[in-house]
């Protein structure tokens, strides 16, 4: 198998696909081609890439039907190229689970950044040292679990469970945002901060999509969603994250 990230990219248009295809390969990435959500759904069958590069104005199936399908079946990051300025289209694939996007045409040494960035935080994190088996196995599992509401979240796996170890999807810009609060607990983060520690692009489409992110990870984590305990909003400050929820 090989250890370089296997990258997909969509696009109708070959010779659109085929130029970042070119690219991408010729720094080090392992690539697919696909045409439509056909022949993705054909190659994810056959191999779970590491990243999806996708074209969101294509006539067979449009994108944002895309990355809805793909969200369903799988936590696959993925990278929205509209060739329209539209911002209504940025924010519902964002909303959908997208973890980045950039307008056609684009430059490919920005795209192959995006990449690399939305690699970096979609990745597991290693697994510590060991210094002794027995300790460190408990010391390591104890940090890489941090209690969120009703669920468990295993930063190493980078997977949110119940307690009874079954596993709730998760986006890898849910991840993101959840990586930060665990690291930052009882502090009011603002949208701009969150968004500069997950390592997001600070842009007004990312803005509004911190807040249905938020949204989103509640109905999965907060014992009643409607009134959050675990992820609050701070009025005028931002949210903040209370490990051990007062009930409300």
């Amino acid at each position: 198998m090989s250890q370089n990230p296997h990258i997909i990219v969509v696009d109708d248009e070959a010779p659109a696909r085929e130029m970042v295809g070119d690219y991408l390969r010729m720094h080090g990435f392992t690539v697919t081609l696909c045409d439509g959500g056909k022949s993705l759904r054909g190659a994810i069958e056959a191999s779970v890439p590491d990243l999806v590069v996708l074209d969101l104005n294509m006539p067979e199936e449009d994108g944002l039907s895309i990355i809805r399908d793909l969200k369903a079946r799988t936590n696959v990051p993925v990278i929205m190229l509209t060739a329209t300025a539209s911002p209504i289209d940025r924010v519902v694939g964002l909303e959908l689970g997208a973890d980045d996007y950039i307008a056609k045409p684009c430059e490919l040494r920005e795209l192959m950044a995006r990449i690399r960035s939305v690699l970096r935080r979609s990745a597991p994190a290693k697994p510590a040292a060991a210094a002794g088996p027995a300790a460190a196995a408990a010391t390591a599992a104890k940090d890489r679990l941090v209690r969120f509401g009703t669920k468990w979240l295993d930063l190493e796996a980078q997977a949110l469970r119940d307690d009874d170890g079954n596993e709730h999807p998760l986006t890898a810009s849910e991840f993101g945002l959840l990586r930060v609060f665990a690291a930052n607990p009882k502090r009011v983060l603002s949208r701009e901060r969150l968004l500069e520690l997950a390592n997001a692009r600070d842009s007004e489409a990312f803005d509004r999509a911190v807040d249905l992110r938020i949204m989103r990870i509640r109905r999965k984590i907060e014992p009643d969603p409607t009134k959050p305990a675990v992820i609050r909003t701070i009025r005028g400050g931002g949210y903040l994250f209370s490990p051990t929820a007062d009930p409300v």
